[in-house]
């Protein structure tokens, strides 16, 4: 089913993933349920609900709106408005929050995400990117389909990505959409779009057949592969679409450029361990 709905889509693996293979998750687990390890697994994510307190996910916006803020001004700036993928008035990425908030830094290591690692990734692991995304009331902006592997090729392919709602994710606002499946496949080529990189041979727009929406309430974590290719949709409130978005990766991850020069993953600034042997660091 994947290799055709793969040649469907125009899909082409990176030309530096050979022989992927998909590691299979088995229990015991520390909050996965075998249904969640399975979706994980068949479907490249699965949606864990009600795991952040409410006054936790309101600490977080108060603390990150800022820093959009000050990304917004910067791209503002800018010759039109735009910068890369930004947009202002549109899109907003505050990316490494990080290196400048403690209480971004602690979120990052609490114990919900320490288990979700634990489960998906092993007991070694680093925080690997961080970033905000703010998607403003814009009709007509819908993020292209991608891998988040896609943007920087890392190996081992297969790091996580925890997408988490400050307000709650609809259909209207921009929630996630997921084809499922071909994470199986390893990380696909990307080609350059108007607002981002995409990993299928069709219009932005287009939702390909068999893919699922991922609604999520504030509270709630959309959890993926970073192999899942993935998408949101345009925001059509009046109101923006706020979220935060973690991604882990085993520690000894490393990004490969073009040339094949490899970077370990360790930036301790921002990529710092979590977890080691299995223990909190």
């Amino acid at each position: 089913m994947s290799l055709a709905m793969q040649e469907a889509l125009g899909a082409r693996r990176h030309p530096r993933n050979e022989n992927f293979e998909w590691r299979m998750h088995r229990g015991p687990f520390r909050v996965l349920t075998e249904a969640q390890a399975r979706q994980y697994d068949e479907q490249g994510f699965f949606v864990l609900r009600n795991v952040i307190p409410r006054e936790t996910i309101e600490k977080l916006v108060v603390e990150i709106d800022p820093f959009e803020a000050e990304a917004e001004e910067f791209v503002r700036a800018q010759a039109g408005g735009e910068l890369s993928i930004m947009k202002v008035g549109a899109i907003s990425f505050t990316t490494h929050i990080v290196r400048r908030s403690q209480l971004v830094r602690d979120f990052c290591k609490t114990q919900i995400f320490r288990d979700l690692c634990y489960d998906t990734l092993g007991p070694d692991v680093r925080v690997y990117w961080d970033q905000a995304v703010y998607k403003k009331p814009d009709a007509a902006r819908v993020f292209p389909w991608h891998q988040d592997n896609g943007y920087a090729y890392v190996e081992p392919q297969q790091y996580l990505t925890c997408w988490v709602p400050l307000v709650d994710a609809t259909l209207e606002n921009g929630c996630p959409w997921i084809v499922p499946g071909l994470h199986h496949e390893g990380t696909f080529a990307h080609q350059s779009r108007p607002w981002g990189l995409q990993c299928f041979d069709i219009e932005s727009s287009d939702v390909p057949e068999g893919s699922i929406a991922a609604p999520a309430a504030i509270g709630d974590i959309v959890v993926f592969s970073s192999l899942t290719p993935h998408s949101t949709g345009p925001n059509l409130t009046q109101s923006v679409r706020k979220a935060y978005i973690a991604q882990f990766a085993p520690d000894g991850a490393e990004i490969v450029d073009a040339e094949g020069k490899r970077v370990p993953a360790a930036d301790e600034k921002r990529q710092f361990l979590i977890m080691k042997n299995g223990e909190p660091v």
